[in-house]
């Protein structure tokens, strides 16, 4: 089953271009409406104002709701998000790593590394997160226990 409500997405600047090329791809490979929150150029700007906006967009529901960050790393981003309660970002890098943010962590963000995966894996990462379900059962007793 594919994700198929209003996708937050946001970058800083090293993840500005990825973040164009996957909305692009979204769009017409999903037909989902697209929340960017920015950044809108590569012009330098600070990671956790973006990082805020998503998880923000997506603890509004946070159980149905997904959305996507990019930094050049993956981790500063991902790591703004996790600060809010609701939200479980996951820095994915390969496609079983996003599978299993999704089945085992019912992960609701989706962080990306810009400067260490092409933008064909980012595609695959971001179809492997659009389209997997979390699995519940046991994983559901280990996510409840996140929240503190």
């Amino acid at each position: 089953m594919k994700y198929e409500g209003i996708l937050p997405i946001g970058s800083d600047h090293a993840g500005y271009d990825l973040k164009e090329s996957l909305k692009a791809y979204i769009r017409e490979n999903y037909g989902n409406d697209i929340m960017d929150v920015g950044c809108y150029s590569s012009d330098s700007v600070d990671y956790p104002d973006y990082g805020h906006a998503v998880a923000s967009a997506v603890a509004q529901d946070s159980e149905k709701r997904l959305g996507i960050l990019i930094c050049g790393s993956g981790n500063g981003i991902n790591m703004t998000a996790n600060k809010h309660q609701e939200i479980r970002s996951a820095l994915c890098w390969t496609e079983e790593i996003a599978s299993l943010a999704r089945q085992h962590n019912n992960a609701n963000i989706i962080a990306l590394p810009a400067r260490f995966i092409s933008e064909a894996e980012a595609k695959k990462i971001v179809d492997v997160f659009l389209t997997t379900e979390f699995e519940g059962g046991r994983h559901k007793t280990r996510t409840d226990k996140i929240s503190c």
